[in-house]
């Protein structure tokens, strides 16, 4: 194990070197390790004054020397001529409470290292370099002192690299192409990753999985990955309005650069990391956001048998919505979303959103009466807010559309940015709308805009084509959910859908950033997609554990719920909100086992998928209290479940289990298992 927290010392050339060259070659190095000695970071200046830092884990590199700076549009570049100095290495370890998320507690243990960055001669401008180090990850960001010569940072480019040091394979998605974040996940080599965006998830070839990601994103552009040879990834910053990416004044600090590192793959979904380097609460009491599972108008139309816009096939109407507030309040479920309602859709909306109102209704939908019905049968209506990626028409109307969400009652609303990447509308310098980027740094601005806003008014937001996530609902507790993935619906029209291997996939990318709304619980499987919904029923039941989200939604059609109520009672009954999230095992877009216990009893429910392969699974059930016996409710998939030929085959049984038992779960073709584990004797907590 290694002990040493800190190191500062000479390293010189090797002796073979003349003597001009060793002199030149001659760096400071400075260093810190994690609390249990996992991780080291060492930072260094090359002879030419250029920062590098390097990553080591138990002593194998894992991050080689990578390049610091950046490349300023208004100055000359923060990158040569560097003296590197350090404060002594601190430690931090409390453990804080989550409002409502994948695991409660939360412990935050980490060291921390501040590395000075000084130019030596000119302007004599300083950065910092602040490191965390966690024992299964770490994260840095550059803090901008104020100082007299660097006031204005107006950033073109961040040199920030990441140089993985062996080669193995990746699982990525591009950036900067039309569709957002909605594209399949390739699987290549490390070698073969064109410009990705993050989370981007790596296994070496010695078994070794590190994630590259970003946290706190705040006032800042989003950061994808160039690969600029080998394994060296370089920070790929989301272009802004004018030739510079980010424009701020000092004093500030940029978003946590992380990497998550672990043995299983398994271990980065039970870290904590991306949370922990975010603020802690800045709302205080959000007891007014309840986690929930909702039905809703949306999948009739994603099956082409309602439509958004007015006319005769309109969804939103008065009749259907209360049609959907009772079958919510008979079953169960907290809320009822709503999309199509209010006056915009009609026309051309993608991409333009100027026309929309989000506080009048369409003529069909009476919204008075509907909030009213909702209240009587204790049912919250979800708001909903496309923009058509119009965010300089939306931040106009925020504050009446909230306020009148308030008047009713309403305590979460699903916004939507649906226009091609750099088709976003925000506010330029000069008042007027201008197109951006959807994760450039007005985008940033917006969205914490709409966050800020929606808390005065006890709303809570679930963004859809929204800017990736990054933890800040550590921050802002009712920024609940979000999209950024190929999500369901793909599965309903898409030209393919989703393949049996992409939630898989989702586990160990897209989520390691944070919860998302899905929408799974479809129980129709034939679409206008060519393979239909690529599942069995077993895996729509168990998407419901392994893909976390404080909402979740019954996505089907009513009418397929009432007509297999055995499958269904799963979802009335799955929890969302949870006290432990375990992993028991798991692979890259292969399969993975996910357990976790409800917040609010002594359940537990364990969620199983697979890709396109049988397998068969050990779950050991050592997580469940020793000594006590419990009643395992098995949603399995039939001996005969396959995802092409037969999804609907399930098997429905039960049987008593105990911490000493482990169960072998069989999954078909595109399959899953889950269970609902209720302690015998003990029921759900108030």
């Amino acid at each position: 194990m290694l002990t040493r927290r800190f190191l500062i010392s000479t390293t010189a050339a090797l002796a073979s070197l003349p003597a001009a060259a060793r002199a030149q070659e001659t760096a400071a190095v400075v260093g810190a390790t994690s609390p249990e000695g996992v991780l080291s970071v060492s930072v260094t200046v090359t002879g030419e004054g250029r920062a590098e830092y390097s990553v080591s884990r138990l002593g194998r590199p894992v991050i080689a020397p990578s390049r610091l700076g950046f490349l300023l549009t208004d100055a000359a570049k923060l990158e040569r001529n560097f003296a590197v100095t350090a404060d002594a290495p601190t430690s931090h370890d409390d453990t804080w409470e989550q409002p409502w998320g994948e695991r409660r507690f939360i412990r935050n243990r980490y060291t921390r290292l501040r590395v000075h960055l000084t130019e030596k001669g000119g302007l004599e401008r300083r950065i910092d370099v602040v490191f965390r180090l966690y024992d299964d990850g770490l994260g840095f960001r550059y803090e901008f002192p104020d100082q007299p010569n660097l006031k204005t940072v107006n950033i073109g480019d961040e040199l920030t690299e990441f140089a993985v040091a062996d080669s193995g394979t990746a699982w990525w998605i591009p950036a900067f192409e039309w569709n957002r974040e909605e594209y399949l996940y390739n699987r290549t080599r490390i070698e073969s990753v064109g410009v990705a965006q993050t989370p981007l998830t790596v296994r070496t070839d010695d078994g070794l999985h590190v994630s590259i990601h970003e946290a706190a994103l705040v006032d800042y552009s989003g950061m994808n990955l160039r690969r600029v040879e080998g394994g060296r990834f370089k920070a790929f910053l989301t272009p802004g309005l004018t030739n510079a990416a980010v424009e701020l004044t000092t004093p500030f600090t940029t978003p946590w650069r992380t990497l998550q590192i672990a043995d299983r793959a398994g271990d980065l979904v039970e870290s904590s990391l991306i949370l922990n380097l975010n603020e802690a609460n800045a709302l205080g009491d959000v007891s007014w956001f309840k986690p929930m599972k909702y039905v809703g108008i949306w999948w009739e139309m994603h099956l082409d048998l309602k439509t958004w816009n007015s006319g005769p096939k309109h969804g939103a109407t008065t009749e259907n919505a209360i049609k959907h507030i009772d079958f919510a309040a008979e079953h169960g479920f907290g809320g009822v979303l709503i999309e199509g309602w209010n006056v915009g859709w009609d026309g051309e909306w993608f991409g333009t959103g100027w026309n929309y109102s989000f506080t009048r209704s369409y003529p069909d939908f009476d919204i008075e009466r509907v909030a009213a019905h909702a209240r009587s049968k204790g049912v919250e209506i979800i708001g909903h807010h496309e923009t058509g990626g119009n965010a300089f028409h939306y931040e106009q109307q925020l504050d009446a559309a909230f306020a009148q969400m308030q008047r009713f009652g309403w305590h979460s609303v699903k916004t939507g940015y649906v226009a091609d990447a750099a088709g976003a509308r925000v506010r330029g310098p000069d008042g007027q709308p201008r197109l951006a980027w959807h994760e450039s740094q007005p985008m940033a601005q917006h969205h914490l805009r709409v966050v800020e806003t929606a808390a005065k008014y006890q709303v809570a937001v679930n963004a859809h084509e929204p800017f990736k996530d990054t933890g800040l609902r550590r921050t802002y507790p009712n920024m609940i959910s979000r999209e950024g993935a190929r999500g369901m619906e793909f599965s309903a029209w898409g030209q393919p859908g989703n393949p049996p291997e992409h939630e898989a996939n989702l586990v160990f990318t897209r989520l390691l950033a944070g919860p998302m709304d899905y929408t799974p619980g479809v129980f129709g499987m034939e679409t206008r997609s060519p393979d239909g919904i690529a599942t069995t029923w077993a895996k729509q039941l168990a998407l419901y554990v392994t893909i976390y989200s404080p909402i979740q939604m019954a996505a089907d059609l009513l009418e397929n719920y009432e007509a297999n109520p055995g499958p269904f009672q799963f979802i009335k009954d799955v929890a969302v909100d949870w006290a432990e999230t375990r992993i028991l095992n798991g692979e890259i877009g292969d399969y993975v086992t996910t357990v976790r216990k409800d917040r609010n009893s002594d359940e537990w429910f364990l969620g199983a998928i697979t890709d396109e392969h049988p397998r068969v699974l050990d779950a050991p059930l050592s997580f469940l209290d020793p000594g006590r016996r419990y009643r395992a409710e098995i949603y399995r998939d039939a001996p005969d479940a396959h995802w092409k030929t037969n999804r609907e085959a399930i098997v429905i049984e039960q049987r008593e289990v105990t911490a000493a038992d482990t169960l072998s779960l069989r999954l078909a073709p595109g399959g899953g298992q889950a269970i609902r584990f209720v302690p015998l004797g003990r029921g759900r907590r108030a």
